[in-house]
């Protein structure tokens, strides 16, 4: 049966075909040409739109950034609240969840010896204080962890330096993530690294952070590139680099937070639901306007649009903005356990985590016959070139229903400057582009109304 239907979704209609900006006829896939009217009004609507832009400015504007445990968070998770009944949204509500609160304080860095000079730092998220009087040290430059063992013998009593260059997220961050640990084993009284992204104007880089059970907790921060590879430099030439390092941060008790839902109820099959969304908290510096603000408004927006064309999908359509991505994962695992009955009727998972910027389609992971499927329906989207539909994606929010058996995708664009701003100050509403956010909202309103409206469910 599943090579019948796969052999069906493959067959294409003669004739049946979209346009790309450069005119080139892309044809569309059987289910794709159902739609192919709605589509086309989904997306000549969301480019038109400015209501969704400027509702993601007046968010960041009103409240700042979103940090879990925040006054900030839960402000703007209440005006959400309220802004969704406004739209006339089904279901809304927020579900409640605990989440971690690390309170960052005062903090600074400066150099003292050979010459002064602040350092713009940010403490990594769940650092310990250095106590009242800061500490002092002599800096130890390393490139890696490789490095640091071979010289543990040198970095004890001084604070060392992660200096490595970005070379991708995933291959750098773990500096960020286990440097202090590290750090502390070799003998370090605090550990430093190169802000995790490829271009900076002296903004430092935050993010989360670990201990280690039996290891001794010390101060961990981030300071810019430039000042990282100065350093670099310097202690390279035989110079002696001292630095005084002030931090505040402490953990505090478990704080009260809230997953944010809102619907369009299906027609036919309200209780398949089609969900999509992003995380909703954001880091303490910023606004939050990337990562994950402008991916959780598009989704709203996206919802919204299909609502306010009266287009009514065969099944349920979820907006939810999670709680607590950046330093916890609580409110995607707690999405999971409250919908845990729920879930074998979860069509599909979708996810906008990497900012808004030009949508150029999604990475799916679940059954080869939905690649087919969402593949087809990505035919829909040529005129905007947001269509392609690769194999394996997926995000952090949606993992835990995931790996329930969920079939997610992750909302793929184009990422070249999105560590510029990633965890920064400069994460701020000035730095997106309308027509490209329109464009992420086109995207995300299409696929998730087809497959909500298409008359088979999406295979698993």
């Amino acid at each position: 049966m599943k090579k019948i239907i796969l052999l069906f979704l493959s067959v294409f209609i003669i004739g049946c075909s979209s346009s790309n900006d450069d005119g080139a006829k892309v044809p569309l896939g059987k289910i794709a040409k159902q739609f192919e009217k709605n589509a086309s009004l989904l997306i000549e609507t969301a480019m038109s739109d400015t209501d969704g832009f400027e509702r993601l400015a007046e968010m960041c504007d009103t409240f700042g950034p979103r940090f879990s445990g925040t006054v900030n968070l839960e402000n703007a998770i209440d005006w959400i609240l309220d802004e969704m009944k406004k739209d006339g949204l089904d279901n809304v509500h927020g579900e409640n969840v605990m989440v971690p609160k690390w309170t960052r304080g005062n903090e600074y860095a400066q150099m003292i010896s050979p010459w002064k000079k602040e350092l713009h730092m940010l403490s990594l998220g769940g650092t310990i204080a250095t106590g009242p009087k800061g500490v002092i040290g002599e800096v130890i430059v390393v490139n890696n962890f490789d490095e640091l063992k071979d010289r543990a013998n040198e970095a004890k009593g001084k604070i060392v330096l992660f200096n490595v260059p970005f070379d991708g997220y995933g291959k750098t961050v773990q500096y960020r993530s286990n440097g202090a640990v590290a750090a502390s084993k070799a003998g370090a009284i605090a550990s430093l690294i190169r802000s995790v992204g490829p271009y900076s104007m002296n903004t430092p880089h935050t993010g989360n952070s670990r201990y280690e059970d039996g290891v001794k907790k010390i101060p961990h921060a981030a300071i810019t590139v430039e000042d990282a590879a100065m350093i670099g430099r310097m202690v390279s030439r035989g110079q002696t680099v001292k630095v005084k390092l002030y931090t505040e941060g402490k953990m505090e008790p478990d704080s009260p937070s809230r997953n944010v839902v809102a619907e369009i109820k299906g027609s036919q099959y309200p209780d398949e639901v089609i969900v999509l969304g992003g995380h909703i908290d954001s880091w303490d510096v910023g606004q939050g306007a990337m990562d994950d603000g402008g991916g959780c408004v598009a989704a709203w927006q996206a919802v919204k649009l299909i609502k306010d064309l009266g287009l009514r999908p065969k099944r349920t359509i979820r907006v939810v903005m999670w709680t607590n991505e950046e330093n916890g994962l609580r409110g995607g695992n707690a999405y999971r356990d409250a919908h845990m009955d729920e879930l074998e009727d979860h069509v599909l998972a979708m996810e906008s985590d990497a900012g808004v910027f030009k949508p150029k389609g999604f990475g799916f992971t679940g059954s080869d016959e939905s690649l087919s499927i969402l593949q087809d329906i990505g035919t829909l989207l040529s005129s905007i070139e947001s269509g392609k539909i690769t194999k394996g994606g997926g995000g952090a929010d949606i993992g835990p229903i995931m790996r329930e058996g969920v079939p997610g995708m992750g909302l793929n664009v184009d990422g070249s400057k999105y560590f510029w701003y990633h965890h920064t100050n400069a994460d701020t509403w000035d730095k997106l582009d309308r027509d490209e956010f329109n464009q992420c909202v086109a995207t995300m309103a299409v696929m998730a109304y087809v497959v909500a409206d298409m008359d088979m469910k999406l295979p698993r």
